[in-house]
């Protein structure tokens, strides 16, 4: 309840006061659920996790404070002193987790259950972006554009040779972070689109890996036993989430592509789409893992016998979302 009262908080805010208080609400509602096993990896995460918000959360004071000192204004959207749009950008890519303040991102999610990590990957980045969103035209495109590159380039070099799965998830999770950035002062809707794809497409994954109990690779080449329609189709959505057409993760991409080409920035659409294919490596990797029938190494994990656990309806409906809304892109076209 905390958790959607600060991000409920933040997104309808106009005052940076309120916007902030949202925040502090969302990372005082989540600490908890960091430390809930009392595991000394869960508390060194919760620590990490508390101090890269806290320091996000300053600046982004100051920020806002700077500006109402030079300008007099207290509305998010009227943030005009450069200065100010400086430290905004550097607060919300801490919070977001964007390159080159990415460090604490990737061992918090790793440090966290699966259930933890979906929120941090998705329902705690939101308020964030909003803020983004509202002041897009005020941050200096320059700066957004090079960390949307860094954000890109590090997300797909780092996931190469990970083997814990929701490490590869921060590190796909800030790969996307630069698409978003990308775009972000030329089209913010196109932005919100991206992010709640990525959203629906993150979910999918995350709960089919809690279902079938999988952390690493090792778990995910003998997972196929448990629930076999099941790792079937997520492997169908860790390529959506790759981009590859014709599922659903192709949209954002080409979306942005094209409008970035519109915007005479071809050369960073270019740049982005080479880097997409490192993360597009990865991505392949536990497609693999997910659907060869046996290990092409010995494993110290025993194969499970097939269960008959219930798979969640959620769970099925965010996976057919995250592999087949394509057909619908005429109509987001419209929208957008």
């Amino acid at each position: 309840m905390s958790m959607l009262l600060g991000t409920t908080i933040t997104i309808s805010s106009n005052h940076w006061m309120m916007a902030w208080t949202g925040l502090e609400i969302n990372t005082l509602a989540i600490i908890p659920l960091i430390s809930k096993s009392h595991h000394p990896r869960a508390i060194e995460a919760a620590t990490k996790y508390f101090l890269a918000q806290a320091a996000a959360s300053t600046l982004l004071l100051f920020s806002s404070m700077t500006n109402a000192w030079f300008t007099g204004q207290w509305d998010i959207t009227q943030l005009t002193h450069p200065k100010s749009c400086l430290l905004l950008t550097t607060a919300v890519s801490i919070k977001l987790g964007l390159t080159p303040f990415h460090f604490w991102f990737p061992e918090v999610l790793q440090g966290s259950s699966m259930t933890t990590s979906l929120l941090l990957a998705t329902l705690m980045k939101f308020p964030p972006t909003t803020l983004l969103v509202l002041t897009s035209q005020s941050l200096n495109p320059t700066l957004l554009t090079t960390m949307a590159i860094a954000s890109a380039a590090l997300g797909g070099w780092m996931g190469l040779n990970q083997t814990q799965i929701r490490k590869v998830l921060a590190f796909s999770s800030i790969s996307h972070l630069g698409w978003m950035t990308a775009i972000m002062h030329y089209n913010p809707k196109l932005t919100l689109l991206t992010f709640y794809l990525y959203c629906l497409m993150t979910s999918a994954i995350f709960l089919a890996l809690n279902t079938t109990k999988i952390t690493n690779l090792a778990t995910m080449m003998t997972a196929w036993t448990k629930i076999p329609p099941l790792t079937a189709t997520l492997m169908l959505t860790l390529l959506s989430l790759a981009g590859l057409p014709p599922l659903t993760g192709f949209l954002p991409k080409w979306l942005i592509i094209q409008e970035l080409t519109k915007q005479e920035m071809t050369p960073v659409a270019t740049a982005i789409a080479l880097l997409s294919l490192l993360g597009l490596f990865f991505y392949l990797r536990l497609a693999y893992c997910a659907t060869i029938t046996l290990p092409p190494n010995s494993s110290n994990h025993m194969k499970q016998w097939q269960t008959n656990k219930p798979v969640h309806i959620p769970t099925t409906t965010l996976i057919s979302l995250s592999i087949s809304l394509l057909p619908l892109s005429p109509m987001i076209f419209t929208t957008t």
